[in-house]
């Protein structure tokens, strides 16, 4: 196939190996790649040290969500006795679970190995590390791997600020951490404003941990539509989470009944207070995720990186390295596994089914926030449809009520909606809703976005009722 150059002899004087295609990493971005692949006709091989599954399967959405159901079951728990059933002194056994979901993570592990191996694709079981050799070259254990084509796909970690930054900050956990949990904590603080902060804050609150959440500004999820932003954060305080606002931890120490948590909290126009948490056994730094591109030896392949160590690639996931490619979270775009999967295999369509256009398009993927009530979201933000057409050009229709399964319920969430049109066509560019099964309910509704529906087009919809989704297509 390739012949082998002078320069690439493995450290341990073996000859290199050569595949059509080499993967490196093994989550949901690399694995779709590589499988998809290998159906084209690729001799496809995956490098992976940990896992198979990545960040997804392992600690991401997969057991997040399975958390979430648990914290959801806690909820409707609440509001059993408004719909007339009689409840006995219910207990809930975080052991039972994490069992369970163990359990069920280890089998998906099991199914991701058992589908390569049907697929013929070789697991490569180490870390990979780019040699400096003229061709870009992977060694793992000693052995080089040589390929045309190389797809990074190593994901990302959770940030964590170090004990120089913040004295103790190690005493704390990330989102990693939190799977790794073996009991309920009862006193926990987690700090960030991201969807990852609100999901954990979320669960362990409806779980029965007192949670507090620490933000540096007065809401959460900034960077979503600004309705979605004010009804979150009013919704996790309803819910019973402490929510500090302009709060920045300071320090951390251990004492004999937890963590001392030391917080400054800096109000607009007030002198900064500081303030201790006390009795803390889980805090949780969810402050972001930084590209796992460290140890792989990128510097010998020269490859551009931005100033947060992603991967630069173009639309077509190149990088600045001929026959290297990057798809996922190490390129820093929309972090998100459907994201991952698709442009994996958009990609290798491009390179084993000669579809040169094969590419993802980035426009209205949408995504969901699991918090409590759920969020959807698909599309521009209000305030972005003003920036790229003007606020003359932008027309927006909103609403507001209480979903009818809490007509009888004493304990309240919200429902709200919004659609962002523009045009005298009023083409609808934004759709985003935060209430009880927003989470389902997006799907369906960003077809149609995707295919560029018309506010006219909701209007012309015969709505379903009685349901929430209906008044997507009753706004006036």
């Amino acid at each position: 196939m390739h012949k082998p150059v002078p320069d690439s002899h493995s450290s341990d004087g073996h000859l290199p190996r050569y595949f059509d295609y080499l993967v490196v990493g093994g989550g949901s971005g690399g694995l779709a790649s590589a499988r998809r692949a290998a159906e084209l006709g690729a001799r496809t091989a995956v490098v992976e040290s940990s896992k198979l599954g990545g960040t997804c399967v392992n600690v991401g959405c997969v057991p997040k969500k399975i958390m979430w159901n648990a914290a959801i079951h806690s909820e409707y728990i609440h509001d059993h006795e408004d719909y007339g059933f009689e409840t006995s002194a219910i207990k809930f056994t975080w052991k039972v679970i994490k069992e369970k979901r163990d359990a069920y993570v280890s089998r998906l592990n099991d199914i991701y190995q058992n589908n390569l191996q049907k697929a013929q694709i070789e697991i490569i079981r180490g870390q990979a590390n780019f040699t400096s050799d003229s061709e870009p070259t992977v060694e793992v254990n000693g052995q080089k791997y040589i390929a045309p084509h190389i797809l990074i796909a190593t994901g990302g970690k959770p940030s964590m600020p170090s004990d120089a930054e913040v004295p103790g900050a190690s005493l704390g956990i990330t989102s990693d951490g939190f799977f790794q949990l073996t009991d309920l904590p009862r006193r926990s603080v987690v700090v960030g404003a991201g969807y990852i902060a609100i999901e954990i804050a979320g669960i362990l609150s409806a779980l029965g941990s007192k949670a507090s959440l620490l933000i540096r500004q007065d809401k959460v999820l900034r960077t979503f539509d600004s309705m979605i932003s004010s009804n979150c954060t009013e919704e996790l305080e309803n819910a019973g989470v402490e929510v500090w606002k302009y709060a920045q931890v300071k320090s951390v120490k251990k004492s004999a009944t937890g963590l001392e948590i030391n917080v400054q909290c800096s109000m607009p126009g007030r002198k900064p207070t500081v303030r201790t948490i006390q009795d803390v056994d889980c805090l949780l730094w969810a402050i972001g995720r930084d590209p796992n591109t460290e140890d792989l030896g990128l510097e010998n392949l020269g490859l551009e990186l931005d100033e947060k160590g992603h991967i630069v690639v173009d639309e077509f996931q190149n990088t600045s390295r001929k026959g290297v490619y990057a798809v996922g979270d190490v390129c820093g775009r929309a972090l998100l596994t459907p994201v991952a999967i698709a442009a994996g295999r958009k990609l290798s369509h491009r390179l084993f089914e000669g579809q040169e256009d094969s590419k993802l398009d980035y426009d209205n993927i949408p995504t969901v926030v699991f918090s409590h009530p759920p969020i959807g979201t698909v599309g521009l933000t209000e305030e972005e449809a003003v920036t790229a057409k003007g606020r003359e050009n932008v027309k927006v229709y909103t609403t507001s009520f209480s979903p009818m399964y809490h007509a009888v319920t004493r304990r309240k969430t919200k429902c709200v909606m919004k659609l962002v049109c523009v045009g005298k066509e009023e083409k609808v560019v934004g759709l985003h809703m935060q209430g009880l099964g927003c989470d389902e309910m997006l799907q369906g509704f960003s077809v149609a976005i995707k295919m560029g529906a018309t506010k006219k087009d909701f209007d012309n919809t015969v709505a379903i009722h009685p349901t929430s989704s209906e008044e997507l297509v009753t706004l006036r």
